[in-house]
């Protein structure tokens, strides 16, 4: 029987603050348990795997994540909107580590939420469009922007930046840099001129 007081949703919280301290690679169903004071068997009754677990993880990061980039967003359009973005993407990713991690995992079709997705594309899209950018531009851009904050704040998170160099001047000049570059987004043929709708840098 299950114990008394557990659900899905407090084995998941559980699971993600432990992600946050320890890291993801050490969630296990047994080390949640632990914190509960309780049998493997009784996390069983709310979670059917550790991979479930994880997976649980992973979407109440998204969530979490999307959230904050809303709040962030919100009534900003052009530069003001990209520094905003960045800079929520970047404090989730620091302050929840192991969150952050889960929410980098592939996850099948089938538990991804149409809302959901719906809600970060509209964001993230809808950002982007502030720059005059349309199809593939778009998504193409989307990608630049994802490949450069998550390995700004994975090297961060590592101690990978050595240099003496003060981390946040690099931060702030590397999300001045994308604005440029998204504002003066080159054309197919190598072009880079901005668009007549495009905020000025």
């Amino acid at each position: 029987m299950a114990r008394a007081g557990l659900s899905a949703q407090r084995v998941t919280l559980a699971a993600a603050d432990l992600a946050d301290s320890a890291g993801l690679d050490h969630v296990t169903i047994s080390a949640v348990a632990r914190g509960f004071g309780v049998k493997d068997a009784s996390l069983y009754s709310h979670v059917r795997s550790l991979q479930d677990l994880r997976h649980r993880i992973a979407l109440l990061a998204g969530g979490e994540l999307v959230d904050r980039i809303g709040a962030a967003v919100a009534g900003r359009s052009g530069r003001d909107a990209l520094i905003a973005f960045a800079d929520a993407y970047r404090a989730y990713a620091l302050a929840h580590p192991g969150r952050y991690a889960a929410s980098q995992l592939p996850l099948p079709p089938e538990l991804v939420d149409p809302a959901a997705f719906r809600r970060t594309y509209e964001l993230t899209y809808g950002m982007l469009r502030g720059y005059g950018l349309s199809e593939p531009d778009l998504t193409d851009a989307v990608r630049l922007l994802r490949s450069t904050f998550h390995g700004f704040v994975s090297l961060q998170a590592t101690g990978g930046f050595g240099h003496p160099r003060d981390v946040e001047q690099s931060w702030r000049r590397s999300v001045e840099a994308l604005h440029v570059l998204l504002a003066h987004w080159p054309t197919a043929t190598g072009g880079g001129t901005p668009r007549e709708d495009t905020p000025a840098p």
